[in-house]
């Protein structure tokens, strides 16, 4: 190992990009926290970039709310493949027996922030006590974050999960939520008018900071039943994630998927995600996040080595 029935919300996910499957093309379906992101918008400029094609892969992604509505239909079932779901709401499911594996990183560090009205009183995050502070869902790498400010900083502030950074803004800025959160590009329309301001940034959290926060993951049957698929999909998802920093046309498509200017879709992708970031292959921060998720009740007990070899399968890359 290398290492450095569901619920009515879920099943109303939309699918977003179904790509037409040929008699010679696996269908693979991928639910995906967070639309808009640029890390999880590798499946789909992939995809536009006939790259999963070329590997012959047809894509179905759905997008949730955040990583633990992603973690759900994977166990459930309802999709071959999870991205973005939270390292620690994965550690916690596969403690208490659920059929999850991870076959990649998808985030080491995080893009996200954390934001309050600019009329707000609240100045930085000690001023939070008594105070409700988003995240996004239970088990996601907001909810985490948000856990481990508290720990670190000893906050008294309430978590608060808001759902996507859309429904989050409105909660803010209706005076229905304190602090928000959002990844970019979401919120710098806002930031840049003046209506909102910055309290705080992923990285400020230790334990998030050059640490693996955001997986990609299976079910147990997927992986034993398709796992050529899996390794087929690997191949073209580290395809994609070089396309997407070496290929102008990604900036552009990019652009149109998220309705804004190239501009704005270049200042994204370089000021906030490195590539670094995005690197797939190695699980970084194993032994301060393994006993990080029991200090903040994700596990009962720390995982064994034998464990995290079972719960990791990183299909090896090929090229």
């Amino acid at each position: 190992m290398r290492v450095a029935g569901l619920p009515a919300l879920v099943l109303s996910l939309v699918a977003v990009l179904s790509v037409r499957q040929s008699a010679a093309e696996d269908l693979v379906k991928v639910a995906l926290g967070q639309r808009g992101n640029w890390d999880t918008a590798i499946t789909q400029l992939g995809s536009q970039a006939g790259i999963f094609e070329k590997h012959g892969l047809a894509l179905e992604l759905l997008y949730t709310s955040g990583g633990g509505e992603t973690q759900q239909a994977v166990i459930s079932g309802s999709v071959d493949i999870g991205a973005a779901a939270g390292f620690y709401g994965v550690l916690g499911a596969y403690s208490k027996g659920a059929p999850v594996r991870i076959i990649g990183a998808e985030a080491t560090g995080a893009a996200d922030y954390w934001y309050v009205p600019t009329v707000s009183a609240i100045k930085t995050l000690k001023d939070t006590d008594g105070k409700t502070v988003a995240y996004s869902t239970n088990g996601s790498s907001t909810h985490s974050v948000v856990l481990a400010f508290i720990k670190e900083f000893d906050l008294k502030a309430k978590p608060v999960a808001t759902g996507n950074p859309a429904s989050t803004l409105t909660q803010v800025m209706s005076g229905q939520v304190d602090v928000g959160w959002a990844a970019p590009p979401f919120g710098l329309k806002e930031l840049e008018e003046g209506k909102i301001r910055i309290l705080a940034r992923a990285n400020d959290a230790l334990i998030v900071r050059g640490q693996t926060i955001r997986l990609l993951i299976t079910s147990t049957p997927v992986l034993q039943s398709r796992k050529d698929v899996l390794v087929r999909f690997m191949d073209a998802y580290r395809e994609a994630i070089d396309y997407m920093y070496s290929d102008q046309q990604a900036i552009k498509d990019y652009a149109k998927f998220i309705d804004s200017s190239e501009a704005m879709a270049q200042r994204v992708r370089d000021d906030f995600f490195p590539k670094s970031l995005l690197d797939p292959d190695e699980i970084k921060g194993l032994d301060a996040i393994v006993p990080e998720a029991v200090t903040l009740k994700f596990t009962a007990a720390p995982l064994t080595r034998e464990q995290l070899s079972e719960l990791i399968q990183i299909p090896p890359r090929r090229n």
